[in-house]
């Protein structure tokens, strides 16, 4: 029996998402959006490309949220991005609303869901969608550092010049300019970067990871990432369909772990059937931690800045 992933928001990074989804042919997707007809057009598009590719999944599209009912994932990418003229809070407070009211509706007809949080900032309406949903923070996690990571790697892969295979990587710390790649850590082909690149090569990379969805939004004038963004999210859903146990670094609530508490943050986790089953207590040196604690902090900054329109959060 096939599995029932929802996924919200009908956008370049939803709709990618839906469709990285319904060709693994393991679920039926429920495509979800506010605007009319949307929905309803690309997940008809997604369906009639079943016989050319060989799946059976079903596609719907909808304006509500009855057709969700039951699903075992939910995928949250609903958000506006930032506007000329907008400020950040103003951003901030928009899409804290979007989210909140979606996650209410998911909730509603989904009970027993697991929730993989997109729409930015990202650590924080994750932290959001946890405190809506009142699940427990196994089954909230949010999509950022598998991303990350990712972007990372590729630029490694090209700096050296070999296959994007052979790197292994791990970003940590919240989804923005304060994001932790641990270079100690990071290996081509077993070899520590440290010893195929020099100092000043990583640091650019590093610095150019950081600036990575800045650089793609840069060059598109309209519109931000959405090929990257949407394969980090079929990974997710991978490794909690197919409960492969796989670690990967993601967005969860620490209760301690990190020296952090109460907090959305990137770092490692397990994830398999039950969504989160662990989180990977890395032991970092004091420069890795101290980093951390830079980048949780920034991540707290946002939630003292949604609490003064919820001081729930």
């Amino acid at each position: 029996m096939r599995k029932k992933i929802t996924v919200v928001g009908a956008g370049n990074v939803g709709a990618t998402a839906a469709q990285r989804i319904v060709e693994r042919g393991y679920a039926d997707v429920v495509l979800v959006d506010i605007i009319e007809g949307l929905p309803q057009g690309k997940g008809l598009d997604l369906l009639e490309a079943g016989p050319v590719l060989g799946y059976d999944s079903q596609v719907t599209g909808t304006n509500s949220y009855e057709e969700t009912a039951d699903s075992d994932i939910v995928v949250i990418t609903a958000g506006i991005a930032r506007k000329p003229g907008m400020s950040r809070d103003d951003l901030l407070f928009t899409n804290m609303k979007i989210v909140g009211e979606v996650t209410r509706s998911v909730v509603e007809h989904s009970p027993d869901c697991i929730l993989i949080v997109v729409s930015n900032p990202l650590d924080a309406m994750a932290h959001l969608a946890y405190k809506v949903s009142k699940f427990p923070r196994e089954r909230v996690i949010g999509m950022a550092g598998i991303l990350d990571t990712a972007r990372f790697r590729t630029f490694l892969a090209q700096e050296v010049g070999v296959s994007v295979r052979d790197v292994s990587a791990l970003v940590l710390g919240g989804h923005g300019d304060t994001m932790v790649p641990l270079v100690r850590l990071t290996t081509v082909g077993g070899v520590p970067v440290t010893e195929v690149l020099s100092g000043e090569a990583i640091e650019k990379i590093v610095q150019r990871t950081r600036d990575g969805g800045a650089e793609i939004v840069k060059l598109l004038k309209t519109g931000s990432a959405f090929y990257a963004p949407s394969a980090a999210i079929a990974q997710m859903v991978d490794a909690i369909v197919l409960d492969r146990k796989q670690i990967l670094p993601c967005t969860a609530y620490l209760q301690g772990e990190f020296g952090i508490d109460g907090l959305y943050i990137g770092v490692p986790v397990k994830l398999g059937a039950a969504g989160m089953e662990e989180i990977v207590d890395l032991r970092l040196t004091e420069e890795e931690q101290a980093q951390l604690n830079r980048s949780a902090d920034a991540v707290r900054q946002l939630l003292e800045t949604m609490r003064t329109r919820d001081p729930s959060l």
